[in-house]
């Protein structure tokens, strides 16, 4: 299914996000079946074995140096957080979570009036003073804040409701573009809407193009589906593969005592702008760990 019918099936899309996993017993199965002389079984379990490395590698093999021209670059700090719409500690571990990283850009999903209130009145957007709010009380509410002025800003709606938030940050560098998105789930009720959103999100970048792009958030997908991997052939580098970090998995930290099994939450870059330093952290009350990244963008003439 995931080579002739690849995410076309709900079930199929759901089970290609955790294709680094989903084939690990092939593994056990092909050595055990080998070590007991059962060859018809052990044939089996290598080819699927081989598919896996065939799904997996690329993201692996992504690994690379960071871009020579980054390590003069401006720089900034970036934390990207889907924070839950029903958070019911609201946004007070976010507020502390802000206050001991200092990030200059803050994007945040499913981020509601209340919360965006709370968050204020913390004081922890106090060196972040540009704002911009999709105000809703559903998931599909955003918040952007910005040590730096943002605009002019666009949302992008899907079926009626947004899934990118488009602005520019106006770094000393030069302006960047910046794109916040939260798709929906592949789940049976917004399956196709799912495949339409990073259709069009791929269709976006690629009109636009990739330089000093910079694209984050909640894309509900991975290598293993065949929507990310669109976006990423338009000239997108995701910065956690990029820096060796393919295996920093963001959802669901709320299944213990599992950890969270896929990494759907993503900082990707055009050319000019690189990711230079990324990890996770815990999101306070959400089933989301975050994203914090450092930026470099190249800076542009003029």
């Amino acid at each position: 299914m995931r080579f002739v019918a690849w995410d076309d099936i709900e079930v199929f899309a759901v089970l290609n996000t955790v294709s680094a996993l989903l084939y690990l017993p092939a593994w056990v199965v092909a050595a055990a079946a080998g070590f007991g002389r059962r060859y018809v079984l052990a044939s089996g379990a290598v080819l699927i074995v081989v598919a896996q490395l065939f799904i997996v590698l690329p993201e692996l093999t992504a690994a690379q140096p960071v871009p020579r021209w980054a390590a003069g670059a401006p720089k900034f700090r970036l934390l990207d957080a889907n924070v839950y719409y029903l958070n019911t500690t609201l946004l007070r571990g976010y507020a502390t979570e802000i206050k001991a990283y200092r990030p200059e850009l803050v994007t945040m999903e499913e981020a509601t009036p209340p919360g965006v209130t709370q968050l204020g009145k913390s004081g922890a957007l106090a060196d972040l003073p540009y704002h911009y709010e999709v105000s809703r009380y559903d998931p599909k509410a955003f918040f952007i804040a910005s040590k730096y002025p943002l605009g002019p800003s666009h949302v992008v709606f899907f079926g009626g409701l947004p899934l990118v938030v488009q602005t520019t940050v106006q770094l000393p560098a030069g302006p960047l573009t910046l794109w916040v998105v939260h798709t929906t789930a592949p789940v049976t009720e917004s399956f196709a809407q799912w495949k339409g959103q990073l259709a069009l999100i791929a269709s976006l970048v690629e009109h636009r193009g990739p330089r000093h792009l910079l694209l984050v958030g909640d894309f509900n997908a991975t290598w293993g589906n065949r929507g990310f991997r669109s976006i990423l052939a338009q000239g997108m580098t995701d910065g956690a593969a990029a820096r060796g970090r393919a295996f920093a998995m963001t959802w669901s930290q709320l299944k213990h005592p599992l950890p969270p099994l896929v990494r759907i939450d993503h900082v990707l870059t055009g050319s000019g702008v690189a990711v230079t330093t990324i990890r996770t952290d815990a999101g306070p009350g959400s089933d989301h760990r975050d994203p914090l990244a450092t930026v470099a963008s190249r800076r542009t003439a003029g």
